[in-house]
């Protein structure tokens, strides 16, 4: 058919067939419209800095959130936590959290109870998200809360808004895509790098600019599942490459 439209040159289903079509809205947390535009959206931005990077062995050290709701930062809050372990001198290295600063901490046992609590009413956001998300879950999986009921985060089927994601492709000719490099780009200042609040800060306010793009989809919804298409992407392409 001429117009390049398919079997809907116009752009527009046919009335006749509506009712056949469904859209799976895979990922959206159920407090949430599928079609709720993406700027009425509450978020809240969660980074960790941790032991090491095998969440399976190594320990959650700080949790940073950041709430984001109608077009700006309202609240931040964060947690230093006793690993009960050492911290290893290379993950100093990378965040400035040495054993004494964690000494009197608390464990994440003693903090879990808060954090779902202040998570509760937000759309999960991460920078590389899957990497946060897996500390956190091992974590939660160390404390008895059988009873409680979880937040979006933590929730089995509630995909977590990943601007890292949409960074490999609003900024696919660039080089880097860490998190300093794209908010540099974007003109958004990141003082402390990897230190929890300051990383979530980032990570929402980059999300909150590729929102802004005309090539992105502007509902919930639609943003996740052009999300999951695009990570698809990048894992297939990543399979071709490594077996180069």
């Amino acid at each position: 058919m001429d117009g390049g439209g398919g079997c809907f040159p116009t752009g527009r289903h046919y009335p006749g067939i509506a009712h056949l079509i469904r859209v799976a809205a895979i990922g959206v947390a159920e407090e949430w419209a599928a079609g709720l535009s993406m700027n009425e959206l509450p978020l809240v931005c969660i980074d960790t800095e941790t032991t090491g990077r095998d969440p399976a062995v190594d320990r959650v050290i700080e949790v940073g959130c950041v709430f984001f709701n109608s077009g700006g930062v309202t609240h931040r809050k964060s947690w230093l936590i006793n690993p009960d372990c050492s911290i290893p001198a290379e993950a100093t290295q990378v965040h400035g959290i040495k054993d004494e600063d964690v000494r009197d901490a608390p464990r994440f046992e003693a903090i879990a109870a808060e954090l779902l609590e202040a998570l509760r009413g937000a759309v999960p956001v991460a920078y590389n998200a899957q990497f946060d998300r897996d500390f956190l879950m091992a974590e939660l999986g160390r404390v008895d809360l059988a009873a409680v009921a979880l937040p979006p985060a933590f929730r089995k089927g509630v995909e977590w808004l990943d601007p890292l994601t949409w960074a490999r492709e609003l900024q696919k000719e660039e080089k880097s895509k860490s998190l300093g490099e794209v908010s540099e780009r974007l003109g958004i200042q990141l003082v402390r790098a990897h230190r929890a609040t300051d990383d979530a800060e980032a990570a929402v306010l980059v999300l909150a600019a590729f929102a802004g793009d005309i090539r992105v989809p502007k509902t919930y919804a639609a943003f996740l599942q052009e999300q999951r298409r695009l990570g698809r992407i990048f894992e297939e392409e990543r399979v071709r490459w490594r077996g180069n």
